[in-house]
């Protein structure tokens, strides 16, 4: 049986540690196969002891979210099955079947389903595949970097046009937006209490919602809601 692996990367500061301590906690808390907990990153600094460090060399085209993209590296040192979760986000369920969805290569439709239809482009938040057989991702991104960096928005954007025909989403109610499919589009107004915000409309939980993804402003450490706050820990 292929080794279960849950990894995330953090690089620079735009995150501190203890946002990946607490992913570690909730994929604890929400996974019942077994599996090894990694983060990627330049700096590990306050880690939990508990996780694996994997430290990003010091390459150039490794900065911002294209450093995500170190992942499909051939020096990447892990063998079997990846899933990988971007620190902003909140487990709230079980998410044993993103460990073995159909298809090659896992990835959610981006979240702009909810308000174009047919809506193509995929969302890096969370993806899952096999060790070695996405290499081409980072290999043709280092060797035309500045150009594919020019060319797209970001890692997200390479990576839908790049794996389109390796591509299967992950089914869209097992991972939403919280603010833009779990609140909604009618209420965009972030209120603030005691320094932390929030909507004003209450989460709506859909059968089969085990992540949300943050996006933008709230990010979970600053949102005052209580589902976050029950969750995020």
């Amino acid at each position: 049986m292929d080794t279960n692996h849950v990894v995330c990367v953090k690089w620079g500061n735009k995150y501190i540690s203890n946002y990946a301590n607490v992913l570690k906690n909730m994929v604890k808390r929400h996974a019942t196969v077994p599996y090894q907990f990694h983060c990627l990153t330049d700096d590990p600094t306050g880690l939990d002891p508990e996780i694996n460090v994997i430290r990003l060399p010091k390459d150039p085209y490794i900065k911002s979210w294209w450093s995500k993209l170190w992942m499909f590296a051939p020096e990447m040192p892990l063998k079997g099955n990846i899933l990988y979760f971007d620190l902003d986000v909140v487990i709230f369920d079980n998410i044993d079947a993103l460990f073995t969805h159909n298809g090659k290569f896992n990835i959610i439709r981006d979240f702009n389903r909810c308000r174009i239809k047919d809506w193509k482009l995929s969302n890096s938040s969370v993806m899952r595949w096999q060790a070695g057989t996405m290499n081409y991702l980072w290999t043709e991104f280092k060797d035309r970097s500045e150009q594919i960096m020019r060319q797209n928005h970001g890692d997200q954007d390479w990576i839908t046009k790049r794996a389109d025909k390796d591509i299967t989403w992950f089914p869209d109610d097992w991972i939403r937006s919280y603010k833009w499919e779990m609140i909604g589009f009618k209420d965009t107004k972030l209120l603030t209490k005691e320094g932390k915000k929030y909507f004003k409309t209450p989460i709506k939980v859909q059968p089969g919602n085990r992540v949300a993804v943050f996006h933008g402003s709230p990010n979970p450490m600053e949102c005052a809601d209580k589902f976050v706050e029950d969750n995020w820990k």
